[in-house]
């Protein structure tokens, strides 16, 4: 088979890895790709949101599947595109990709078919939202842009000074454009995170080994958000209870209501909970692979990885065991200094061979080849990735890697997974 994926960051990279252990696949090629993935797969400058251009990429190298990794495309319509054409695709249509697309579309989902999510408002005005939120009196709060936002568009304010501050960004700066044109205020959940990708059918929902995100930009989850600054699976909170109530009021019926309205969701479905007091709730949905969650799931799934890919297209999801290794796997991201406001690009990296380093596997986010040499070229650069017989074994391995590699400004978090390591000594 010869594989198209679609994007140019870590997600990308670790989709690719995989991809190339399928016996099934011979040729993989990836638009716009990054200067990592360059190692692993044959890279056109093509842009993932150029919806034309990937499609004539797609006939050019006659691809036998497109994998759509990004949010944007997708919700673009580059599914529909491709298939028009007669392309085998994995990832969600327009109308299911909307889900991610419109935060007030999934939260009225929720409300709709009683998926248990926090309580919240829907506003176009900003005079309006700054007076509900000083009625409401109750911090911290969360103020979410309606659209697309690279993973960014939350704020949560602990005053009412911030809120207003947060709402003139994103309403009227427009610092995530024409997605912050509408707002989502919500009620501020409580309890430990969970990252629970799953892979659907549209019939049937499966879903993957769980794990934990690190959002904030400093250690002590302080500082901005960011596109997420390093992960852990599996995550300890998300235990054998949780993941069947999950399934039996979240998975399942989310997976029912996209059906009943019409939008049959087929590919991989995100959802980001909060196990709070009263149970999982849901804080957000994805419409793709979350990054950099995908950087530990899968290089824990055993199952070839295009079988799945094929099953989903056929509908026979529920068919196909899917299996994974029980070893912990960790991600540490390694930025450049300034992310996620201002950096620099084009600084040489130092201390990998063919992009990678003996014992562990870094997926490239931001990286480019320039005059033979490996370069930074975005704010997160490198995921520094390993397995290990136990989170605290992974999370040496990775560490261990991270103080071989160096570029003039890295920015790493020195405490990923310390949550988790709490969560295990606590168990015990």
């Amino acid at each position: 088979m010869r594989v198209l994926v679609v994007g140019g960051g870590g997600r990308e990279h670790a989709l690719i890895k995989k991809i190339k252990r399928s016996s099934k696949v011979d040729y993989i090629a990836c638009c716009p790709g990054n200067g990592g993935i360059s190692y692993d797969a044959e890279c056109f400058s093509v842009s993932a949101t150029d919806v034309e251009g990937v499609v004539a990429l797609a006939k050019k190298i006659n691809a036998d599947l497109v994998v759509v990794a990004p949010d944007d495309p997708l919700v673009l319509g580059m599914v529909d595109a491709l298939e028009a054409e007669g392309f085998k695709t994995f990832g969600p249509k327009a109308a299911a990709a909307i889900i991610e697309g419109s935060k007030v579309f999934s939260k009225n989902l929720m409300l709709k078919y009683n998926i248990p999510t926090a309580e919240y408002k829907v506003f176009d005005n900003p005079a309006e939202v700054i007076a509900y939120i000083r009625e409401k009196n109750e911090y911290p709060t969360v103020i979410k842009a309606d659209g697309l936002a690279l993973g960014k568009g939350v704020i949560i304010p602990e005053t009412l000074e911030e809120a207003e501050a947060g709402v003139r960004e994103i309403m009227e700066d427009k610092v995530f454009g024409e997605s912050g044109s509408r707002v989502v205020v919500e009620e501020f959940l409580t309890g430990p995170e969970v990252s629970v990708l799953a892979f659907t059918d549209g019939k049937c929902v499966k879903p993957m080994v769980s794990s934990m995100d690190h959002k904030r930009a400093l250690d002590g989850d302080k500082g901005l958000n960011t596109g997420g600054m390093g992960t852990v699976s599996p995550n300890p909170y998300y235990t054998d209870e949780i993941a069947a109530e999950c399934m039996k009021k979240i998975f399942i019926p989310t997976i029912d209501a996209m059906n009943k309205e019409g939008r049959t969701f087929k590919g991989c479905l995100y959802f980001g909970l909060m196990i709070t007091p009263k149970g999982p709730k849901v804080i957000e949905y994805n419409c793709r692979f979350g990054d950099p969650e995908t950087q530990v799931v899968l290089p824990r799934l055993k199952t070839d990885i295009v079988d799945i890919f094929e099953a989903i297209n056929n509908e026979t999801l529920s068919e196909l065991e899917i299996e994974w290794d029980d070893n912990a796997c960790t991600c540490v991201i390694m930025a450049s200094g300034g992310y996620p406001k201002s950096y620099p690009k084009g600084i040489e990296i130092n201390g990998l061979t063919d992009g990678q380093l003996d014992g562990v596997t870094v997926y490239h986010a931001g990286t480019a080849i320039k005059d033979g040499k490996l370069v930074t070229s975005g704010g997160r650069v490198l995921g520094v990735t390993a397995l290990g017989n136990d989170v605290a074994d992974a999370l040496k391995k990775s560490y261990a890697a991270v103080d071989k590699i160096s570029f003039e400004g890295a920015h790493f978090r020195k405490d990923i997974g310390k949550r988790a390591l709490e969560a295990l000594k606590n168990n015990c």
